[in-house]
Parts: C-alpha cells; sequence; structure tokens
C-alpha cells in the first residue's frame, strides 16, 4: 500500500490540502509532473489515485493529461484497465479524435477490436472528424474480426474525407480486404495509388500470397524493382513464401542469389524462409547449406530444418537436432515438437517419439496440443499399433476432435483392420457425422474384404446425411504456372490431351506386366474385365 501510494507524495511547489487554490497557474502547476509521473503506474489503481488528484485540482478537463492516463491504462492492457480507460473517455466533454486513436489502438493491441469498430460509430455521430490514423486502426480492427461490410463503409468514408490514398492507410486497408478474401477489392484499392511505397506493395503481395496466387505475388515483386523503390526483408519473406507455393527450385534458387546480391542473408527470418523453401522445393541439400551458412540461428530456424530432414524421410537425422539446440542454448517449442513427432512417425520411430513426447512437458514444460496427439497417433498407426493409438485417443485428458478419429480411421485402412475401422467410425459419428469422407474410407476398407452388406449400408447412411465427397485435386507448376485438376471436372482445356495421353500410358504399362488392381472398384455385382475397365476411367479422372 505504501509503494503504490509514495508515487503521489506532491513536491513542496504543489499545493497542499490547507492550502487555498487562488488562481489558474496554481490548478496548473502540477501538469508537468504528472505527465511524467502517469507513464511510471504498474497497475490501475495507481492510475485511479492520479485521477483523483487530477480531479481534485480541476484538471480532468485538461486533453494532455486525459490522453497519457488513457494510454497508460491501454498499456496496462487487462479488461478492467481499459473498461477504465473508455469510462475516463466518456466523461470528457469534447474530446478530439488523437484522444479516441489512443484508445482504439489499446483495443486492438488487446485484441478486442470490435470495441473500436462500436466506439467511432458513436464518436463520429457526435460529430469528430477521422483522420488517417484513425482509419488506420479502424482497418486493422476490421481485419482481425473480418468485418467486411463495416471496412467498405469505412473506406467509402476515408475516400469521401480524402485519405484512402495515404501511406498509412493504404497498406491496412489492403490488409483488411485480403483479410476477408476480397484480392481484387485489394488490388483495385493499391492500383488507386500514384505513388505506393514499399510497405503498401508488401501488402499487395501479401494478398496475393496468402491467397494461393503466387504467380501474381512475383509478377508484382518484379513491378516493385522497376519501380526503383528497394524492397526489404519483409518483401523477401513474401517473394519466398510463394515460390515455396509454386515449389519451383530453378525460380528459388535464382531468388536466393538476389538474397545474398543484397544482403538479405542476414536476416534470420529470411534465411528460415529459404531452409523451408528448398525442402518444399525438394532440395534438402540447398536447405542444409543455408542452415550451416548461418551466423545465427532461432527457434524458428531450427524448427524449419527438422521439418526439412522429416519431409525428406531422414527422421534419424532430425531427432538428434533437439539435443543441438540444447548445447546451442535455443529453446524448443511447440511446433519444434511437431515437427520432430512428425520425423519419428514418418521413420517408424516409436520409442523415440513416446520420449519426445513426454520430454516436452516434464523436460521444458510444454503443453501438448492438438497436433502433438495427432502426431502420437499417426505414429501408432503407421506402426501398425491400432490398440494402442485407440487407447491413446481414449484416454486423453481433453476431449479429442473427429481428425484425431480420422487420423486413427486411416491407419486401419492402410493396414485392413476392419473391425477396428468401424469401432473408430462410431467414435466419429457421436462428434461430426455429415463429413462423406469418412463414409468413403470405410465403406472402401469393407469392399476390399467383401463385407458388401456394410459397403451398402454405409452408402445409404451417407445419402441420407447428405454428406458429399470433396472431389480430389492435383496441381503441376510448368514455365511457372501453377495448373490444377479436379478429379471428373474435365473443364481443364489440356484434360482431353491428358486422357489420352494416359491411355497410351497405361497400355504401355500393360506390355510392360502392369496389372490394374481391382479390388479398389467397388461393385460386387461387376466381373474382373469390368472392374479393370472401370479402374482405367477412374484413374483418369
Amino acid at each position: 500500500m505504501a509503494s503504490s501510494l509514495s508515487i503521489l507524495r506532491v513536491p513542496p511547489q504543489f499545493p497542499s490540502d490547507t492550502d487555498t487554490p487562488t488562481t489558474t497557474t496554481t490548478a496548473l502547476a502540477p501538469i508537468p509532473y504528472l505527465l511524467s509521473l502517469i507513464p511510471k503506474c504498474s497497475s490501475l489503481r495507481e492510475l485511479k489515485q492520479i485521477q483523483a488528484y487530477i480531479i481534485k485540482t480541476n484538471l480532468q478537463n485538461d486533453l494532455t493529461v486525459l490522453t497519457k492516463i488513457i494510454n497508460s491504462c491501454t498499456s496496462i492492457s487487462t479488461p478492467s484497465s481499459l473498461d477504465y480507460a473508455q469510462h475516463v473517455f466518456d466523461q470528457i466533454p469534447q474530446p478530439d479524435i488523437l484522444l479516441f486513436n489512443t484508445i482504439a489502438r489499446g483495443f486492438i493491441r488487446s485484441n478486442d477490436p470490435l470495441r473500436a469498430i462500436l466506439l467511432f460509430s458513436h464518436v463520429f455521430r457526435s460529430g469528430i472528424l477521422p483522420d488517417g490514423y484513425t482509419f488506420s486502426s479502424l482497418f486493422k480492427a476490421c481485419a482481425m474480426v473480418k468485418a467486411l461490410q463495416e471496412g467498405k463503409q469505412l473506406h467509402c468514408l476515408s475516400m469521401k474525407i480524402g485519405v484512402s490514398e495515404n501511406m498509412y492507410v493504404c497498406p491496412t486497408l489492403i490488409n483488411m480486404y485480403t483479410a476477408c478474401n476480397e484480392v481484387d477489392n485489394a488490388r483495385r484499392v493499391f492500383d488507386k495509388v500514384d505513388e505506393p511505397c514499399v510497405v503498401a506493395y508488401n501488402a499487395m503481395i501479401t494478398s496475393y500470397a496468402r491467397n494461393s496466387r503466387p504467380n501474381e505475388a512475383l509478377a508484382l515483386f518484379r513491378e516493385l524493382q522497376g519501380s526503383g523503390l528497394k524492397p526489404n526483408d519483409v518483401t523477401m519473406l513474401l517473394v519466398l513464401s510463394s515460390c515455396t507455393l509454386l515449389g519451383s527450385l530453378d525460380l528459388g534458387r535464382w531468388i536466393h542469389e538476389y538474397v545474398k546480391k543484397h544482403g538479405y542473408n542476414r536476416y534470420v527470418k529470411v534465411n528460415t524462409a529459404l531452409i523451408d523453401m528448398y525442402a518444399k522445393c525438394g532440395s534438402l541439400d540447398d536447405a542444409v547449406s543455408v542452415f550451416r551458412e548461418m551466423r545465427r540461428r532461432d527457434t524458428q530456424a531450427w524448427s524449419a530444418m527438422i521439418v526439412a530432414y522429416a519431409t525428406h524421410g531422414h527422421g534419424s537425422r532430425a531427432v538428434p537436432m533437439l539435443e543441438e539446440m540444447k548445447e546451442e542454448g535455443v529453446q524448443p517449442d511447440e511446433i519444434t515438437f511437431v515437427a520432430v513427432l512428425s520425423a519419428c512417425s514418418h521413420n517408424g520411430l516409436v520409442e523415440e517419439g513416446y520420449e519426445c513426447f513426454r520430454g516436452m512437458t516434464n523436460e521444458y514444460g510444454i503443453v501438448p496440443h492438438i497436433k502433438h496427439y495427432g502426431c502420437m497417433v499417426d505414429l501408432l498407426g503407421r506402426a501398425r499399433r491400432l490398440d494402442e493409438a485407440y487407447n491413446f485417443i481414449d484416454k486423453l485428458s481433453i476431449k479429442p476432435t473427429p481428425i484425431l478419429w480420422r487420423t486413427l480411421l486411416s491407419a486401419c485402412s492402410s493396414h485392413g483392420n476392419v473391425e477396428m475401422g468401424k469401432q473408430v467410425i462410431e467414435r466419429i459419428f457421436e462428434l461430426d457425422d455429415s463429413h462423406g469422407g469418412d463414409y468413403v474410407a470405410l465403406s472402401n476398407l469393407c469392399a476390399r474384404y467383401g463385407k458388401w452388406e456394410d459397403v451398402n449400408f454405409l452408402r445409404k447412411k451417407m445419402a441420407d446425411k447428405g454428406a458429399v465427397k470433396i472431389p480430389g485435386c492435383s496441381s503441376i507448376e510448368v514455365n511457372n504456372v501453377v495448373h490444377e485438376f479436379f478429379s471428373g471436372d474435365g473443364v481443364h482445356s489440356t484434360s482431353k490431351t491428358l486422357h489420352h495421353a494416359l491411355d497410351e500410358l497405361v497400355k504401355e504399362l500393360k506390355l510392360a506386366g502392369y496389372v490394374p488392381d481391382t479390388s479398389l472398384v467397388f461393385h460386387a455385382e461387376m466381373d474382373d474385365a469390368e472392374k479393370e475397365l472401370f479402374s482405367d476411367i477412374t484413374a483418369r479422372n
């Protein structure tokens, strides 16, 4: 109690309780002291004491002091301090836009953006005119809650006021449309800016990258290069992310040379993105080379390298990296353990996986998440330890998700365990019976072993529930253009040509001794010749 009160001891030149305030000068004397004192408050209690003193000395309408009070409330960033900040704001007869901007940023920092939007609605009706900083905060708030309609209204208002192309507003406006999956609207905003800055370019490239449009992201990067502006490290992270989406190794190597030439390889995050890009584009050696040349490696860099080893089937090299991290004084995080457990799963390292899973909590104090549990189920399932995996899920301290049970269902299908599959799908249906893939997975498994009654039952139940199997999709990159093909659609311009090529390839395979696996054609009334024909047709689709 004494320590919190001691900061309010009034210096000798301040009026005491027995003094009678006589002039305006006397009332204004504490302001410099209060302004220096407010940021030192570490609790809402201390701020309330200062607020009481402000009221006592007739400074409750001084906007400079009140702005400091509200700013400190938002810095403490607790629900009660934010409530108090709005209480103070509501008591001000004529607040200015600077005060609103301060409290709005506080709401956003505290992951309570909706309050900022609602408060602005009240403030605007009172006649206060917003500025560029206001819209910057509000567009960020709309992005956080994906409030597209409110964002569009604010966009119109910003155009009416004349700040929509402001260097602070434009990137946040693009980001708002990106968060709401309105990429074309984001591009229209970008195109209206006469001379976009690097931040605006980054926002638009982010929009393309997040919405799986890497070709357009890279094209915009080339436009940025031609504009005379210098990209920054954020730009390079986005470009590498786009290159990873494309899976183009040659393009990735060109970007790597650009990174080295312009000195971006001094950034740990850029190097981490390079490791991820090389691993996903198929070059583990290049990923290792980047990792070994890094002067400093953080947790994300180590995790990326572990993921790279896991992706390429080198679990025996991924697991020991935990010890290497410890030796270098780098702490693993949740993502690191997902990577290590995944490496163990893909390489059949069951005991090592158990050891890592236990050590995650016992040694590092990391509470397992659903992804860690999923890795363990996958690990046990791949190792044919299906009963153990079932018991692992059944005994979890948290409620298992359908995804955990689906992971086990996939293992049952891989190992041909029909009875376990039936038990698992019952557990899935307790949580979600609308997913078409669940019915199809067990139906295929039953058909493989001739259990046609079960197949018919599942197909009928699937139809009764209205569950639909999402068609499969594959993609391929040719000349830096990604082509997507969906099962059975045949709408791509080259579909007929590709189907003809596949027919010719199947003929050559049969001449070489290939025999179609008709066990995957699940129609009991078909003979082998019909199943073979059906198998060829479905393979093309």
